[in-house]
């Protein structure tokens, strides 16, 4: 299985950077939350079992010894109900119970971070940093989407923004500041599945601004990189 040769092909890429005196590049894979079987409360986060063992623990031996952060892909967009779109959306009017570990969460977006940590902690890689390959939220969708629109994308980026630019961290990881990639900088119109996918971006292929993000800042430029889609033809 090509699995069995993922590890070794990154520490093949580590070493020829390293040959390279490209020491300061790191080597690491983004995860989606798929890879968790527990998520729900966040202190009893697992990672699938079959995943945990054979895959997981070898590639985060690797980022520890390399002092690289597991990357993972943090979608409250794809993991809110009917009663939890101002909990998805950082609304801090909304608020969630851990009753394991007595936090409280006013958002979705800790609450995912936080169980991908309660799951590392529970393979001994507690010490292993965290970085957001990416988030975001759609800005149009289908008819049976109506929360992906331009007011719910513009808000969870800027409350996001917030966050992040806080440092106040998660209840798990307080004072914290997570490396963060928002997806994504352009709209992708010839992207397959529903509208909503194609509808992330930050601006239109035109370069125009789809909607206010506040991404532009000097002061959140510094700290926040976002992540560029490939720009299709229209």
């Amino acid at each position: 299985m090509l699995i069995a040769h993922f590890v070794p092909a990154m520490k093949t890429l580590k070493y020829a950077l390293n040959a390279r005196n490209l020491t300061h590049i790191q080597v690491s894979t983004p995860h989606a939350l798929a890879m968790l079987f527990v998520s729900n409360p966040p202190s009893a986060g697992q990672f699938r079992q079959g995943l945990d063992k054979v895959v997981l623990t070898p590639m985060i031996a690797f980022l520890r010894q390399t002092r690289t952060p597991f990357m993972i892909n943090p979608y409250p967009y794809f993991g809110f109900g009917p009663k939890t779109l101002g909990w998805a959306l950082f609304k801090r009017n909304s608020i969630e119970f851990d009753h394991i570990s007595g936090k409280y969460y006013t958002n979705m977006f800790d609450a995912q971070i936080d169980a991908v940590y309660s799951a590392l902690k529970r393979l001994g890689f507690g010490d292993v940093g965290l970085a957001v390959a990416e988030t975001g939220w759609p800005s149009a969708g289908e008819a049976h989407q109506p929360t992906a629109n331009l007011r719910n994308a513009g808000s969870y980026n800027r409350n996001l923004i917030r966050h992040i630019m806080s440092g106040e961290g998660t209840p798990l990881m307080p004072r914290r500041r997570f490396e963060t990639y928002i997806f994504a900088l352009f709209n992708e119109n010839q992207k397959l599945g529903s509208l909503a996918e194609r509808n992330f971006g930050l601006f239109r292929p035109d370069m125009a601004p789809v909607y206010n993000s506040d991404i532009m800042r000097d002061q959140v430029s510094s700290i926040f990189i976002i992540i560029s889609s490939y720009l299709e033809a229209s």
